[in-house]
């Protein structure tokens, strides 16, 4: 049975929860209770969950570690997926620096960057790589996975070079939507946008917030309502 793709977009939040919860030593769990630690409700995570097989134990809940195997398992973070980062501008440093991939099943295995003041610099102990030499390094880390912040103008044409290289899987921070070929998946990042729909929000809150009748003001400094 093939997963929505929305429940696959969940999948690593529930996963994020139960990690938490065995952290704090938590063994089982209800449904109602982890759908509430991952901000979703009871229905929809049991249908999610439903996809796995697994419907945990009426009047128990959740095993907790094993739950939190099925979906690490049939997300990839038991493996080890080896991820290039091309740009290493302010974006790509501090995703570079980013603590929360190991755990998660992600091993940064090679930076590139056509900068001449970076090339040669480590980050966590790796060396950030000329990008003209994409073709060597790629072959030899066994990168599967690219994260790509680079500028906009400069991103199809290295995620060409990504894809012919083996390349099938890129999060793309760049400011412009690429064209791959069938079979390479790739995830847009707009922070812009990302902002743009919490402002969304913002904005229906103010609009949402009561008006006082139009004849108020006038009736307080003594008119008459018109």
């Amino acid at each position: 049975m093939s997963i929505p793709e929305a429940t696959i977009a969940r999948l690593p939040v529930y996963l994020r929860a139960l990690t938490s919860l065995a952290d704090r030593g938590i063994d089982t769990i209800s449904s109602g209770s982890l759908a509430e630690a991952a901000g979703v409700n009871s229905a929809q995570l049991r249908k999610d969950l439903s996809y796995l097989g697994s419907y945990g134990t009426r009047g128990v809940g959740y095993d907790v570690e094993y739950l939190r195997f099925q979906i690490g398992r049939e997300v990839g973070s038991t493996n080890e997926w080896p991820v290039i980062i091309v740009g290493l501008g302010n974006l790509g440093t501090a995703l570079a620096k980013y603590s929360g991939f190991t755990s998660r099943g992600f091993r940064i295995v090679a930076m590139v960057d056509p900068s001449p003041a970076l090339i040669g610099k480590r980050i966590n102990g790796v060396a950030i790589t000329d990008l003209a030499d994409l073709e060597e390094v790629v072959p030899r880390t066994g990168a599967v996975i690219a994260v790509l912040a680079t500028p906009a103008e400069a991103a199809q044409a290295v995620a060409d070079r990504l894809v012919y290289l083996g390349v099938t899987s890129i999060l793309n921070f760049a400011a412009t939507v690429l064209a791959v070929p069938d079979g390479v998946n790739v995830r847009k990042v707009d922070l812009g946008q990302e902002l743009q729909i919490l402002a969304y929000h913002e904005q229906r809150k103010s609009d949402d917030v009561p008006r006082e009748p139009a004849g108020t003001f006038l009736i307080e400094q003594g008119g008459s309502r018109p």
